[in-house]
């Protein structure tokens, strides 16, 4: 199956289940302030995941285009981009874990084709302080899959990230973990916020057993270590609790929320760890590649990093966002920026974003026509913001080679003379070993505070 294949097949499988398509939401959910992209499948979900009757009905299924800046420094390894789709199926108050579990597992194994034997999955080990029970009922309905596939369906209790790296998976199938198992808006189960739904998940992974552990990631490997031995695949959130200013109360009706990466499904699909390799992303590669006169094994950090930068600069364009100096502008003009940075470093020193762009946008012709429909728009952007910062990527490289330490005065130096954003110098910094001051942010953000006062102050006058 190649990724355009397994998103329609994820699609139909839900249909046949009586669930209605969704339109996806815009990568900006304008009328929404608390948040700059749409990450999730589930975010213009909210309302009704709170019980607001939807028009479609009570199950739904989409493919939902995201971004997520957040991981931008993280982009070039095997498996993390900025862009991804994330398929979808929701219950709004129907079935439950009882329904769910069993279909991702057919979806998975049935549909995808995917070896039951290298498949793991994780569990919500349980809260007693916050009055939320282990999820028992998701292992045991775990327990009878894989035992029924007549695979061994022994558990293990990893608890914190600490205890599994301690620990690893030691041949289980079914892994428990704290916070790790627990979903909300917040960044823990203390943090989810006052009104909002949340509750256990279950995640599926998909095991790699000729990738090496990297001890870097801890002293044993387990299922959500990031080695990216186990690659999640899905996740399944059971949204069954409302936070209060007490504590949590169960929601009048109970949820599912799942979601699953495209792009790695879509690697699983051809036994691949790379989602470079892809119908979605390898003739983006392919064509920066021949552009640069280079390899894909030779240059696949730099491949990676302009091909995914380039894939969410389109879909942003399409949508509506323009390069600028704050807010999602400006993390467009990031993405931008940073891939010509890249490509530079690669071989790809002239011009070359209106040479690939096509290759983007042809790829979504069927999907996301929308994208097409706007390739001209978006290469006309694309290169333009290409052919300014070319000439700002000259001069501040130009003015970075004279220094070996770095410090946040330079670093300021730097973006006001040369035109430099901070994160530009500092990566740049890094990749020629150029050292960074300890103190420099603090510093930076100072000369920044100052210059931000002194234009207020003229202003004023």
């Amino acid at each position: 199956m190649d990724a355009d294949e397994v998103r329609e097949a994820f699609l139909g499988f839900w249909r046949q289940r009586g669930h209605a398509a969704v339109a996806r939401a815009p990568l900006v959910l304008w009328g929404d302030p608390s948040t700059l992209f749409t990450g999730s499948g589930m975010q213009g979900l909210l309302p009704y995941l709170l019980g607001a009757e939807h028009p479609a009905g009570h199950r739904l299924v989409n493919s939902q285009p995201c971004l997520r800046a957040q991981d931008i420094d993280d982009v070039g390894d095997s498996r993390h981009t900025t862009f991804f789709e994330m398929l979808g199926n929701w219950s709004l108050g129907d079935y439950f874990k009882a329904e769910q579990l069993p279909a991702v597992w057919e979806f998975f194994t049935g549909t995808v084709g995917l070896d039951p034997a290298r498949i793991y999955v994780s569990c919500f080990a349980g809260d007693p302080g916050h009055g939320i029970p282990r999820d028992d009922e998701s292992a045991r309905i775990w327990r009878e899959l894989f035992t029924a596939a007549g695979l061994d369906a022994a558990e293990v209790d990893l608890g914190t990230e600490q205890r599994a790296a301690e620990i690893g998976s030691g041949g289980a199938r079914i892994a428990f973990y704290g916070e790790k198992n627990w979903w909300s808006r917040g960044d823990s189960i203390d943090a989810t916020p006052v009104g909002d739904p949340g509750g256990p998940d279950s995640e599926v992974f998909y095991l790699y057993p000729d990738v090496p552990h990297d001890p870097a990631f801890g002293a044993r490997c387990h299922p959500n270590c990031d080695c990216g031995r186990y690659l999640e695949i899905g996740n399944s959130v059971f949204l069954e609790y409302l936070r209060t200013p007490d504590g949590f109360a169960p929601l009048p009706r109970r949820n599912v929320d799942f979601g699953g990466g495209l792009e790695r499904i879509a690697a699983a699909a051809i036994d691949s760890p790379d989602v470079y390799r892809i119908s979605l992303l390898r003739p983006i590669v392919d064509r920066l590649a021949e552009l640069a006169g280079t390899g894909y094994e030779q240059r696949r950090y730099g491949l990676r990093v302009v091909a995914d930068h380039l894939r969410g600069a389109a879909f942003l364009v399409a949508d509506g966002v323009r390069p600028a100096n704050k807010e999602q502008g400006y993390v467009l003009r990031r993405l931008i920026r940073r891939a010509v940075r890249v490509a530079h470093s690669i071989g790809l020193t002239e011009d070359f974003l209106a040479e690939v762009v096509p290759t983007v946008t042809e790829l979504y012709r069927d999907s996301y026509p929308e994208v097409a429909a706007n390739a001209g728009t978006t290469v006309a952007v694309l290169a333009g913001e290409e052919q300014r910062f070319r000439r700002t990527l000259a001069r501040g490289l130009r003015q970075l080679e004279s220094y070996r330490l770095l410090t946040g005065d330079d670093l300021f130096t730097l973006y006001d003379s040369a035109g430099f954003p901070v994160e530009l110098s500092t990566e740049e910094a890094r990749a020629r070993g150029i050292e960074l001051s300890p103190d420099w942010r603090a510093e930076f953000d100072a000369r920044m505070a100052e210059q931000r006062a002194r234009s207020q102050a003229a202003r004023r006058h």
